[in-house]
């Protein structure tokens, strides 16, 4: 006879609040990116480290309000100290089963393949790690995007709108004559009008090619995107975290472009001494490091993605603080040289702008620094690329590049 586990029931609506606090208060530290003083370090990804984590916001209080709090510690037996662990224990395995966090199993050593634990014998339950699914990434996402747009529940973007017109969904001026090629959304009234018009009020109307008319909508643009993320160590030096926001505005990116741009495409790419494109789900994990700044080759892998992307409009979004430092040579060398601006790595950096530039490639910056030597390099790519830069803070980063990402794809057709 197969068994059952039973649960003790929380309430739905305690628990979906509950979860959805807790993966809030927890965002710094499933995004944490190695910064020496974050509030909550992520030691490591086991689940005796989560518990703690866990714990420790419980304690520290603004998950529940005080009262649901205590209703949901009355439901369980012994000392308050009892009940507290009870909870913890309750939430971790909620977070499974609603399919917040999944269990890895251990990896072996290579270097002692005998490690391999037994899959018959119990692991610790200390020593099991974790990974977020699809579902934390996408709510962290939507999380930072209602925290950088201050509006919650009112997103206030629609799709990258333009002045041109074109045969759509939905109407938002008047109807036009029929023309070959346009998509027959036809508007019944304006075209009965016209043929009335036409032959006068009789029957049966003989509607002819001219009296078609179709509605008009905005014309929507797809865009592909490549947001290029400097992870170099400069990222957390200096006593503030730079990385973490910017991790943050690659998730809040990737809801807003799932939720209300769908023809859209979003790649990430992390530079340091080289470059790698990185995918989304794996980007909660990913700490800063190496220590250079290889800007030219983060460019050069974001040209070769975007040129496979078959869309109207195609961009890079930069975000860094630091000069390029480093350079990939043709023999594969990583030529490096972190003293002022190197006139090879600026020139071999400044070849591929224009690489981009003809490719139709638009490279938007975003620097978190007003380093006098990184400035003056900026300028140049603004120049070549015809792009933008933008100097900004970590705290005000997610805003302006949202905002950026909507209104930059605003073209006026005369």
């Amino acid at each position: 006879m197969a068994g059952a586990r039973y649960t003790r029931y929380l309430g739905e609506l305690d628990l979906e609040e509950l979860l959805q606090n807790l993966m809030g208060a927890l965002e710094d530290y499933f995004l944490f990116s190695g910064f020496p003083f974050s509030r909550r370090r992520r030691s490591d990804q086991t689940l005796e480290d989560l518990h703690d984590a866990i714990l420790d916001a419980l304690l520290q209080g603004g998950v529940l309000d005080e009262k649901t709090f205590q209703r949901l510690l009355q439901r369980y037996p012994g000392t308050t100290a009892e009940q507290l662990e009870q909870l913890v224990q309750e939430i971790m395995e909620r977070l499974q089963s609603e399919g917040y966090i999944t269990t890895v199993p251990e990896r072996a050593s290579a270097l002692h393949p005998e490690a391999i634990p037994d899959p018959d014998s119990p692991r610790e339950p200390d020593k099991v790690r974790f990974e977020l699914t699809d579902k934390s990434i996408d709510f962290l996402g939507y999380k930072s995007l209602r925290d950088l747009l201050h509006a919650p529940g009112h997103a206030g973007f629609g799709a990258h709108e333009t002045v041109r017109l074109t045969p759509n969904q939905e109407a938002y001026t008047e109807p036009k004559p029929y023309e070959f090629g346009d998509m027959l959304q036809l508007d019944v009234v304006e075209t009965l009008l016209h043929t009335i018009q036409r032959q006068g009020p009789r029957l049966p109307l003989e509607i002819e090619y001219e009296d078609l008319h179709v509605l008009q909508g905005e014309y929507q643009s797809a865009c592909a995107t490549v947001l290029m993320l400097d992870c170099s160590h400069s990222m957390i030096l200096y006593g503030e975290d730079r990385f973490t926001p910017a991790k943050k505005v690659a998730l809040a990116l990737a809801h807003l472009i799932r939720t209300q741009f769908p023809g859209d495409s979003l790649h990430c790419v992390l530079f340091h001494d080289s470059a790698e494109e990185i995918r989304l789900r794996d980007l909660a994990k990913a700490r800063v490091g190496p220590f250079y700044t290889n800007t030219c080759e983060g460019l050069r892998l974001a040209r070769r993605i975007l040129l496979n992307q078959r869309k109207e409009m195609r961009q890079v979004i930069m975000i860094t603080d630091g000069k390029p430092s480093a350079v990939t040579l043709p023999s594969g060398h990583v030529y490096k040289n972190p003293y002022g601006l190197d006139p090879m790595i600026v020139e071999e950096t400044l070849r591929e702008v224009v690489r981009c530039r003809k490719a139709g490639i638009a490279i938007n910056t975003f620097m978190l620094t007003d380093d006098p030597l990184l400035v003056r390099f900026v300028q140049k790519v603004t120049h070549l690329a015809r792009g933008k830069a933008y100097f900004t803070t970590p705290m005000h980063l997610g805003r302006f590049v949202l905002m950026d990402f909507v209104h930059r794809k605003v073209r006026h057709v005369h």
